[in-house]
């Protein structure tokens, strides 16, 4: 018996993040399987983006030669509202 499995569903969100630290970071997306999504964000930029409602947005601030994972967002919270 062959089994066929149906597409896997997945829903976006519209996610809104600005980097207000005086330093360059890098934003990562690296819960979702199969889904890849990184960025560089400098300094007071703002970056819009759609994303899996189930994903994390990991903060890397990088400072000289380090980069440190600083914080990670749930994408839900970074979600733009409709007016």
């Amino acid at each position: 018996m062959i089994q066929t499995l149906e597409p896997q569903q997945i829903e976006f969100i519209f996610c809104s993040y600005r980097n207000r630290s005086p330093h360059v970071q890098v934003v990562r997306i690296t819960n979702i399987p199969n889904w890849y999504f990184e960025r560089v964000v400098f300094p007071q930029q703002h970056l819009m983006f759609n994303a899996p409602q189930a994903a994390s947005l990991e903060i890397h601030t990088s400072e000289i030669a380090t980069a440190i994972q600083g914080d990670c967002i749930p994408c839900k919270q970074l979600t733009v509202k409709a007016a």
